[in-house]
């Protein structure tokens, strides 16, 4: 009984302190605030549990990248490009062959980089003006989006803008981090 009467008085001291120091319109005023912003704290940034979860959430594509051959679908830049690869038609990854010259608009990807673990915007951009290359083509559609999102979508002829709209190839060119 000794305890509870010690519990008593402890809690009556901390109520009677914090009556003498705020105010009902005080109270009434941060319990609103707390209300109020309660439904955004699952909005904020949290980190995962572990390295486990993260790998489980990585697509098919992402688990098999590779960064050594970039003549091959498996490179990492290439998680959403479809058509023949400029590196195997006399260009890189970036550039556009001889003859041919670069769209002026792209679609865009997010791609993991399995060196780092972090993800890049690539932008994939149609080579135009020369015979189609053929070669190493590649139909990855990890990041495609439906024709309503045209600015993601893989399949559509990029060569806007050039001379001729006759494909070439495409690249995969790294814009930034996507952070």
């Amino acid at each position: 009984m000794r305890d509870s009467g010690h519990l008593d008085r402890l809690a009556e001291r901390l109520t009677r302190l914090l009556a003498s120091r705020l105010s009902r319109r005080n109270i009434v005023s941060r319990l609103g605030v707390a209300l109020t912003a309660a439904p955004a704290l699952p909005l904020l940034p949290y980190g995962r549990a572990s390295a486990e979860t993260a790998e489980a959430e990585l697509t098919d594509i992402q688990k098999d990248a590779q960064t050594k051959d970039d003549t091959r679908c498996t490179y990492w830049r290439y998680c959403a490009i479809s058509g023949s690869l400029c590196t195997c038609c006399g260009g890189t990854t970036s550039r556009c062959p001889p003859g041919s010259e670069p769209s002026l608009t792209s679609w865009i990807g997010t791609c993991r980089n399995p060196d780092d673990g972090r993800f890049y915007v690539i932008a994939y951009r149609d080579c135009c003006g020369m015979a189609a290359c053929g070669r190493c083509r590649c139909s990855q559609h990890d990041e495609a989006s439906p024709a309503y999102r045209p600015e993601l979508n893989n399949e559509i002829i990029w060569c806007f803008g050039t001379r001729s709209m006759q494909y070439t190839c495409s690249t995969a060119a790294i814009v930034g981090l996507a952070e």
